[in-house]
């Protein structure tokens, strides 16, 4: 889930902003920061969630992509070791498709 207080600055990276436990009702606006309706912080969260969501492919896939050391040394090495990185790449690619 998105923060209250990321929100609050992808919309306004100048604000000054306190608050407790991500709670809305419990926003300080500091140093004549102007507020920003919750109303817009709500939907700016749905956006930067939706963001998040649709980038799992992403994060799914770099956690199961070889190393860069692994990488390097198939480089290096040469032979059925690159192969076999790119079959498995490929492989990561087909199980987590881009949404």
């Amino acid at each position: 889930m998105t923060d209250v207080i990321t929100a609050i600055l992808e919309i306004n990276p100048k604000a000054e902003v306190s608050c407790n436990n991500n709670d809305m009702d419990t926003i300080i606006w500091h140093n004549d920061t102007t507020p920003i309706p919750i109303a817009d912080i709500e939907a700016k969260m749905a956006e930067l969630q939706a963001k998040y969501d649709a980038e799992e492919w992403k994060r799914n896939r770099q956690s199961e992509y070889p190393t860069r050391e692994d990488c390097i040394h198939a480089l290096l090495d040469g032979g059925d070791t690159l192969t076999e990185l790119q079959e498995k790449r490929q492989e990561i690619k087909v199980k987590y498709p881009k949404s």
